[in-house]
């Protein structure tokens, strides 16, 4: 995997050349306001670590995860994804970006806006490191939290992911209480030339976010009530965007990963899976369309012969040389400015259909469900919302409509964050046919997927042995930066032991 650097010089160059609003050209270089320097400087560099694990790495490998993504013919760069693998070793760069390059610049920049009382650099410094702490505890469960990023201690301990996810729950709280809506913010990309109000927003979206998440380990119907009861959420998608450039260095991350061509690669990994295929679009007993989701010509890009076309995970189809090319597979709708997500309209409102689900009423449950589908089809820039929840209408068993629903409305949008989602609230659930049932390894003309069944998964193509058949890969291994010097590092609980809020 080709890697993105955003630090040091590299960083600066980046930042300075990608954001006019890097440069404040009514600010007095020679006297500048108090912490100005230090923040402004490391809060550019440290989203573009976050954007870049959470929009390549994360992306490229939730989407394998949760069947959104099937590998392409030629290559083997992310078939252990595909077999629903995670060695300590390939997450390892990753982890060491979120902690290393952005939690501990991120305590740096807590540090001088606290001192300064800059608090809404110190909300926004805040938001970014508990959205950063969630995303660890999401894949590997437990990690370093309350010794952590202490340059004397080697060997801090593993916290319990839900001690991680209440912790960072109370240091938004402390912030939000701290800063006002007019507050300034220091220099960055998230939202470049708002005051404080919008991070209100962003930290309270992720509150409710990890609220939720814990809703089947934890009574959270106060707290999240009082989230939505203040209704001070994000109006639009919060997103990385309008930052990136069609210049090595500068494209967004997944396109720069696995699209550009200025790395000097040729290689062509990614391709859609069957599942979200054949379940975004629905045939009929004769093999014609019946339904086509109008989001999948959004979320990708149909083959050369104009169809969707979806590959078998858990393998690259060894032997074949003519059908089954990289041509034969439609691939993910990708740009060089294309948004990273953090969290998107559709999700907030898919998290407020479940809190009324689960503690309020079947009505105001039903009204936000459909509110998610309209946010995703508005964001998605389509109509036809009003057809899909017809098909699709919101049931008393919330979990499978707006597990399955969410599933679909993510796959273009944030794969790490559907395969989150899958794995607590347990849909798509497994068919009863693996990927072997839909290709014989290395025989092409055995590919027919007349069988699939929409909106259910299957056991890829010789699947990692440690996950088996009917499962999915519910954490990944310690990492190997963090663990090969920790000698608190605890017993690794297996590739199928959930991570908190999944038991």
């Amino acid at each position: 995997m080709k890697k993105i650097l955003f630090i040091s010089a590299v960083v600066l160059g980046f930042t300075l050349s990608a954001c006019d609003s890097y440069l404040d050209i009514n600010e007095d270089p020679n006297s500048p306001s108090a912490g100005n320097i230090e923040t402004d400087m490391l809060m550019p560099a440290i989203e573009m670590n976050i954007a870049s694990s959470y929009g390549n790495f994360l992306r490229i490998a939730g989407g394998f995860h949760s069947q959104q993504y099937a590998h392409l013919f030629g290559t083997s760069n992310y078939v252990d994804y595909s077999q629903f693998n995670m060695s300590a070793t390939r997450s390892s760069s990753t982890y060491s970006q979120l902690t290393q390059r952005a939690l501990s610049n991120l305590k740096t920049v807590i540090d001088k806006s606290s001192a300064a009382s800059d608090w809404g650099t110190y909300l926004a410094a805040k938001t970014l490191r508990a959205f950063t702490y969630q995303i660890l505890v999401d894949c590997y469960g437990e990690v370093p939290y309350t010794e952590a990023l202490d340059p004397s201690n080697l060997s801090p301990k593993y916290d319990e992911g839900q001690t991680v996810y209440e912790g960072i729950i109370a240091e938004l709280d402390e912030a939000l209480q701290l800063a006002g809506t007019s507050d300034p913010v220091c220099t960055n990309f998230l939202f470049p030339s708002a005051t404080a109000g919008k991070w209100i927003q962003f930290a309270n979206a992720l509150k409710l976010k990890l609220l939720m998440r814990m809703a089947d380990v934890k009574d959270v119907k106060a707290e999240v009530a009082a989230i939505i009861n203040e209704d001070n959420l994000p109006t639009s998608n919060v997103a990385y965007q309008n930052c990136w450039k069609n210049e090595p260095g500068q494209m967004s991350p997944f396109y720069a990963e696995e699209f550009s061509t200025a790395w000097g690669s040729t290689q062509t990994n990614v391709a859609a899976n069957l599942a979200i295929i054949g379940t975004m679009q629905i045939m009929d007993s004769e093999g014609n369309i019946e339904y086509q989701d109008p989001r999948l010509a959004a979320f990708f890009v149909p083959n050369e012969d104009n169809e969707y076309v979806g590959g078998i995970s858990g393998t690259n189809y060894p032997g074949s040389t003519s059908k089954l090319q990289s041509t034969y597979w439609c691939r993910p709708v990708a740009s060089y400015d294309m948004p990273v997500y953090l969290i998107t309209v559709s999700e907030i409102e898919f998290f407020k259909a479940e809190y009324y689900a689960r503690y309020g009423s079947a009505s105001e449950a039903e009204n936000h469900y459909a509110a998610a589908i309209e946010a995703s089809f508005a964001s998605a820039g389509v109509a036809g919302a009003d057809e899909y929840i017809a098909r699709n209408p919101y049931s008393s068993n919330f979990k499978e409509c707006i597990g399955l629903s969410k599933w679909i409305a993510l796959s273009g949008v944030n794969n790490f964050e559907a395969w989150c989602e899958m794995r607590r609230l347990n849909y798509p659930t497994f068919g009863t046919l693996a990927g072997s049932n839909f290709y014989k390894e290395g025989d092409e003309d055995s590919y027919n997927v007349s069988q699939y069944v929409p909106g259910t998964l299957y056991t890829p193509i010789m699947v990692f042995g440690e996950v088996g058949s009917n499962k999915l890969l519910e954490r990944y291994p310690y990492a190997e930066s963090s663990s090969s010097r920790n000698e608190n590092v605890p017993t690794f609980p297996g590739y199928t032991s959930p991570v908190f809020w999944g038991k």
